[in-house]
């Protein structure tokens, strides 16, 4: 709609590599950092601020705390007492409180929306933790089997394209060496200074890659990061009466679907479709559309990597194949960086990290950097569109959001 607009001013993200309970930060240390950075990224001050959104899934579990939508104010005061709240929405809750900031920006109320997501992770031993992320699950009705519910869900989920269309399971070890070679050029990623095997040739050796859950195994998997992410989202208006403003990136299009907590729920309504998940699907058009794009003009993917078979998922669903031929686009190197259309040049989760509540708000600020020219050495060459595809649970939530370059970049 001319005239309401949404523009992505600046952002931040930690180091995803921090292990903050060793330096004796918790969630309150990690909002304020989130906060400071990302208000100096923008170039803008606290006062200015209308509405603040907060992403965090599991906040009460790992530390203890829930109403974290007070949590900006309690640890800057120039936030006491702007309107605030705080989004669950497990993986996708980052990209949830930005769709609110954007609902926000447009509906008028607001032309200064600040959106937060932060995660502590590492607080416990990592049973417990896959423990407390397995509640985004439907509880008490799946995975009972399960060590390890989220690897041994996405194994489902592999399995299930394995029955429908045939899956080598080497398409999803060069997902994730992919992943991990693309982390040693992001200076925040979670991975970047790990040796990693050559997993084509050594991915089912069972001491360098052990399984975890079904056919999953360490490297498909992303880790438990401590981390945060932050962006300033600013209206129309706020630019005009701002003339020096020079946002990154301008957000074209998003699309939002919810399905039922249930995996297997998923595969029977989907049994006779094109695609595994067409809600899915149905997101990432909804965004395409919005924005007034097909894929063939847009210049890569921020995706939700999770495990490879995620990224897999991603492949089809957003049409770089047909369904059930992500294959295809791993072998001819399409999603590699200096590709046709590269996929997580940051690195993604698998090998950028994976702090809940900030994921879907860290894609989006990478997806900024990217149209801007600002993404160092993991800048896909002459990007001006760069999307995002971020789900929570079995894909239950999902958004999918596409920006484009700021006009005079």
């Amino acid at each position: 709609m001319p005239g309401n607009n949404v523009w992505v001013l600046g952002g931040y993200q930690s180091d995803f590599a921090r292990n903050l309970s060793r330096e004796g930060r918790g969630l309150a240390e990690l909002t304020a950092e989130v906060i400071d950075g990302a208000l100096e990224g923008a170039k803008v001050d606290a006062e200015e601020v209308g509405v603040v959104h907060v992403g965090n899934a599991f906040g009460e579990l790992f530390a203890d705390q829930a109403q974290l939508g007070a949590m900006p104010a309690t640890v800057r005061e120039s936030l006491w007492g702007v309107p605030a709240s705080r989004h669950e929405a497990a993986c996708a809750s980052g990209s949830v409180a930005a769709l609110a900031a954007i609902a926000d920006l447009r509906a008028g109320n607001y032309d200064v929306a600040l959106v937060v997501g932060v995660e502590v992770e590492k607080t416990v031993l990592g049973a417990q933790g896959a423990a407390f992320m397995g509640t985004a699950a439907w509880t008490g009705h799946e995975g009972e089997k399960a060590t390890f519910m989220w690897p041994f869900m996405f194994a489902a989920v592999a399995d299930e394209y394995d029955r429908r269309f045939g899956l080598d399971d080497a398409h999803l070890r060069a997902l994730s060496q992919l992943n991990l070679g693309n982390a040693k050029r992001n200076p925040l990623a979670q991975t970047r200074g790990w040796d990693v095997p050559d997993l084509l040739a050594h991915g089912t050796d069972d001491e360098l890659n052990p399984p975890v859950e079904g056919r999953l195994r360490r490297y498909d998997c992303s880790q438990m990061t401590d981390g945060g992410a932050g962006v300033v989202l600013v209206s129309d208006a706020y630019l005009r009466d701002h003339p020096r403003a020079r946002p990154l990136a301008r957000i074209a299009g998003w699309g939002h679907r919810t399905a039922g907590l249930g995996l297997k729920q998923k595969f029977e309504k989907s049994a006779g479709e094109h695609y595994v998940f067409p809600h899915l699907k149905r997101a990432v058009d909804e965004a395409f559309g919005r924005a007034g794009v097909d894929l063939t003009m847009l210049h890569g993917l921020e995706t939700h990597d999770c495990f490879s078979a995620s990224e897999y998922v991603a492949i089809d669903h957003i049409g770089l194949t047909a369904p059930g031929e992500s294959w295809r686009a791993i072998e001819d190197g399409s999603i590699e960086l200096g590709g046709r259309f590269p996929i997580n040049p940051s690195g993604g989760l698998i090998g950028g990290g994976h702090p809940v509540g900030a994921t879907g708000i860290r894609m989006l600020f990478d997806a900024g950097k990217q149209v801007a020219g600002a993404a160092g050495e993991t800048q896909v060459e002459g990007a001006e569109r760069f999307a995002t595809l971020n789900f929570g649970g079995s894909t239950s939530t999902t958004v999918s959001f596409v920006v484009e370059a700021a006009p005079g970049r």
